[in-house]
């Protein structure tokens, strides 16, 4: 299969002589609250969250005359077969799915193929990975150019690994559409697309403005609108995420991208709704979350980390104290923009207290779908920095964090352990989609039932989702009188996209906690402590 390579506008990018085959691999990542892996049994071909936008884009920007194949590993694995097909193996990937790209790597130099590995984790630690042929470390652009005028004059591995850096960096209204046509998008959880790369605030525990920088690089509008497109034309996903680091980073361009948005959606019928990650203080600019509402976003993730006022200070997020958080929270919410939230225990000014704190404030603010996790240091944030100067980053792959708290480990785990048994128990939690349901949900548009919505496809997919619903929650879960207290009210109402909402998100969250508590599932995304793929390194 060729690539649907689209015409790039860098003037100096290599032309090659020789035709290549070239297998983009992105590894297995770990299972956790944010995957939501145990909603994909109830859904037709789920087996994904959502595509691997990086890998997609350079998987494009190959040359067209080249042979590539992409596999992502968290649909399907990759064969023998595959590896003796390539001339070369591009990867990417996080830190957290280091085991899983070294096993990579050694299964590919058991073929004699070369390897390349470009994306997040080697840009930022490139020392973690001594044994791949050659280090793309940074952004698509000028690097990557190098790579390929390698790949098109070498048949044979390198003697010594070979680092290539980007110096120049393609900006990214001349990225190329993402090769869609490599993938199968009816089998991810949610589409994604990226209108920008950055974000200007400097949060202690975060990565991004190392790795991408704190300046905003936009895409324009007629690109994301292409881009859309071309994710429509591979099959109605139902949902789109802007994968943007702070969707609102650059609010003057945002502002201009949604009115495309708004006009796109009414041309087609509303097929699709958005979701993105934004900051909280997204909640004091009216004008913008009207457009959004109009242009059917119904989710946004904020990184509120923790309601104690402190932490949020020592942490660098003064930008979530604007405004009062609930005042925030109930904003976002009038405007139709379910809120989801990112929280962290193990701040050094947590205390005893912090855990009451933190239910406290799920309990006022309604929020049903929270990421608790326990803070974990990724290497040259901040906070690394910090903790390495101190001596506190504890390097053992049995704990569920590298850092050494200030409150003893085991209280804070347990504070994490109560957090997230409370926040997911089933009738407490309903509770707080039932609030959403009321106060949230009625405040979006009310968007057509075109055909591009009530489609045989789409009403095929809403039959099987509803009927595994009814066995696996309403009729086999301990939970299942709480589900139907919800579904039966809204049932009368005709209204089928909420109970599939709730009850596809709630059946995760609630089996996904019971793994928490059973030590079968890590406390943070970002731990170590990965059973699963430490397992599959190995095969």
């Amino acid at each position: 299969m060729t690539a649907t390579a689209h015409q790039k506008n860098n003037a100096n990018q290599y032309i090659p002589k020789n035709k290549k085959k070239v297998l983009c691999i992105f590894p297995q990542y770990s299972r956790s609250f944010g995957t939501f892996h145990h909603a994909y049994p109830l859904m037709p071909r789920v087996k994904g969250f959502m595509p691997p936008q990086g890998i997609l884009v350079v998987a494009s920007y190959l040359p067209q005359t080249w042979e590539v194949r992409l596999i992502d590993e968290n649909i399907k694995s990759v064969t023998k077969t595959d590896y003796q097909w390539a001339d070369a193996i591009i990867v990417s990937g996080m830190h957290i799915q280091k085991p899983r790209i070294k096993a990579i790597n050694e299964l590919a130099h058991k073929f004699d193929k070369i390897t390349i590995l470009g994306g997040p984790s080697v840009s930022g630690c490139p020392e973690y990975y001594p044994d791949f042929d050659i280090l793309h470390l940074g952004e698509l652009g000028d690097a990557t150019d190098k790579v390929i005028e390698y790949i098109d004059n070498h048949q044979k591995r390198p003697e010594k690994q070979i680092i290539f850096e980007t110096k120049h960096r393609l900006p990214l209204d001349q990225f190329p559409i993402p090769a869609y046509n490599l993938i199968d998008i009816s089998q991810y959880f949610i589409a994604n697309i990226q209108f920008s790369s950055g974000c200007p605030y400097n949060c202690e525990f975060c990565d991004i403005p190392e790795l991408y920088g704190n300046s905003p690089r936009l895409k324009t509008p007629q690109q994301i609108i292409t881009e859309l497109d071309a994710i429509i034309a591979s099959g109605n996903p139902g949902a789109i995420y802007f994968v943007d680091d702070n969707f609102v980073g650059n609010r003057r361009a945002l502002m201009e991208l949604l009115p495309h948005l708004i006009k796109w959606q009414k041309e087609n019928g509303y097929p699709i709704e958005f979701t993105c990650e934004a900051t909280l203080n997204i909640a004091q600019s009216p004008k913008l979350l009207e457009m959004m509402r109009e242009a059917y976003f119904t989710t946004v993730f904020c990184g509120i980390e923790t309601p104690e006022v402190s932490a949020l200070k020592a942490i660098s997020k003064q930008h979530n104290l604007s405004m009062p958080i609930l005042d925030a929270v109930k904003t976002l919410n009038s405007y139709g923009l379910e809120v989801v939230s990112g929280i962290i225990i193990g701040f050094d000014t947590d205390t005893p207290q912090t855990a009451d704190n933190i239910l406290e404030f799920i309990n006022a603010s309604q929020i049903p779908i929270l990421t608790i996790n326990l803070l974990y240091a990724l290497p040259k944030t901040p906070l690394w920095n910090r903790l390495k100067a101190e001596g506190r980053i504890i390097e053992d792959e049995s704990r569920e964090s590298n850092i050494d708290f200030l409150m003893p480990y085991e209280e804070v785990l347990n504070m994490w352990k109560r957090c997230i048994s409370t926040a997911y128990e089933p009738k407490y939690l309903y509770q707080r989609f039932a609030y959403n349901a009321e106060n949230t949900y009625p405040n979006r548009i009310e968007v057509p039932n075109s055909p591009e919505r009530v489609s045989w496809a789409n009403i095929k997919k809403g039959l099987h989702i509803m009927g595994n619903l009814v066995w696996q929650v309403g009729l086999k879960s301990s939970y299942r009188q709480i589900f139907w207290d919800m579904a039966i009210p809204a049932l009368k109402k005709l209204d089928i996209e909420t109970i599939i909402h709730i009850g596809l998100v709630s059946h995760h969250l609630i089996e996904f906690t019971k793994e928490c508590i059973q030590g079968k599932e890590s406390a943070s995304f970002y731990s170590q402590k990965r059973k699963e793929l430490v397992a599959s390194a190995n095969q």
